[in-house]
């Protein structure tokens, strides 16, 4: 039987808070090591204790079950987690009771379709599930993205699974294709369940060997702007900045330009 939305949220949430717990060790949170432990991270117990919370309570949570803690609850297992600025928000949001609709693939409105094809620099549209769904030409130069088919424009799956874009970001890719796995884990754990986001995991692990792993790490980060490297075949080395934009017609569709390093 298939997992409800809720259901599988609440089971990301529970793989999250056990991800988290079993990377910290008690020297971290100034606990003693005691005797020798047989998994590592701190213990379930120990957690609670932390967070000032009941251990049956905080097993029901990692376990996935039905519960819905309130903010000061979250608040106080971040502290105890240790968890940065990135996790604290994500797992507030995991938390949260959103009944989602299905993922439906966006529609870029007009205007904006207008302003990327004008824009000098490159520059595309990506969508929730990190789809490309508008570019120009200059972006089209360096990614190529005209010579795909349209089930694989998608940013995931063109960096993780595009042997010719793997090329381009060259002694950079795996970190590069990291860092875009813990920035789309924050979405993706909040639509998990939904049949579009299973097919796109299934072809990134059929797709890349390195993803399993990198995915069962359940690392998050927030989106930001940076720096890509990459090796063009025909124009040689780019050295690149990048900054990302959300629509205010539309939150889910998020504008990404390049400029010259």
């Amino acid at each position: 039987m298939a997992l409800s939305a809720m259901d599988s949220r609440q089971g990301e949430l529970g793989d999250f808070l056990r991800s988290r717990r079993q990377k910290l060790t008690p020297k971290a949170v100034g606990l003693p090591d005691g005797r020798r432990r047989r998994t590592p991270g701190l213990r379930r117990e120990e957690v609670a204790e932390l967070a000032g919370i009941g251990v049956d309570w905080y097993i029901r949570l990692e376990q996935g079950r039905s519960v819905s803690p309130s903010a000061s609850t979250l608040d106080a297992l971040a502290r105890a987690l240790r968890l940065t600025k990135a996790e604290h928000r994500h797992l507030r949001e995991l938390a949260q009771n959103a009944d989602r609709r299905a993922f439906v693939r966006e529609i870029v409105p007009a205007a904006i379709l207008r302003a990327v094809e004008q824009l000098n620099l490159p520059a595309y549209v990506t969508g929730r599930r990190w789809d490309v769904l508008a570019w120009n030409a200059a972006a089209d130069d360096i990614f190529a993205f005209s010579r795909l088919e349209e089930a694989d424009r998608n940013s995931l799956l063109s960096v993780l699974t595009n042997p010719a874009t793997r090329r381009l970001f060259g002694a950079s890719w795996a970190d590069e294709a990291r860092r875009m796995v813990a920035q789309f884990r924050t979405t993706h754990d909040l639509w998990a369940g939904d049949p579009a986001f299973r097919d796109l995991l299934a072809r990134l692990r059929e797709g890349c060997p390195e993803f399993a792993g990198w995915w069962e790490a359940h690392d998050v980060s927030g989106a930001a702007a940076g720096r890509k490297s990459l090796i063009h075949p025909k124009r040689g080395r780019l050295k690149l900045e990048y900054v990302s934009f959300q629509a205010n017609d539309d939150p889910a569709l998020k504008l990404v330009i390049y400029t010259a390093a």
